[in-house]
């Protein structure tokens, strides 16, 4: 057998068993009823489930949007944003989302054009493409002390479907 083949084979397999082992993990956890809301868009990566309050459905981002009382940030890169973005989002992608958080109320301002979030501001909210890299970033935020920050994790993707056109 050639050398080259017969490595590429076991990293498939060890990459098949490390795949297994995960889902058999996420699996056992919800069967075994360790959490009632076994719901990976409300987990964070550390297993610390979310309250509801942490979520912003698509209803209560059009009401916040309609009053004025959201901070609205999108963590998608740059280049996403051709697609589309929420009307009145701020982009800060991912990458640079802990250490913007970290910026002075003047830096920030002076970097991204708007107010830096209070660490009690509830009309903090993040938002991606799907929900996952908005979570990331509300981990950040958390970790910085954003303790109302929220995240909307419908994302850009049921924002489309149900906005009308």
């Amino acid at each position: 057998m050639n050398p080259v083949m017969h490595v590429s084979s076991g990293v498939c397999a060890l990459v098949a068993l490390l795949l297994l082992s995960v889902l058999a993990d996420s699996t056992d956890q919800c069967e075994n009823g360790a959490d009632d809301n076994c719901n990976k868009w409300t987990q964070t990566s550390d297993s610390r489930p979310l309250d509801t309050d942490d979520v912003v459905t698509y209803e209560q981002l059009k009401e916040m949007m309609s009053t004025g009382s959201i901070q609205l940030f999108d963590v998608r890169e740059p280049d996403e944003l051709e697609a589309g973005f929420i009307p009145g989002a701020t982009n800060i992608p991912l990458g640079d989302v802990e250490q913007a958080l970290k910026l002075s109320p003047d830096q920030f301002r002076e970097r991204y054009g708007v107010p830096k979030p209070g660490l009690e501001d509830s009309g903090f909210v993040l938002y991606c493409q799907r929900g996952i890299r908005s979570l990331t970033a509300l981990e950040f935020a958390r970790d910085l002390g954003y303790s109302k920050a929220r995240h909307y994790a419908g994302g850009y993707n049921e924002w489309i479907q149900l906005e009308p056109q």
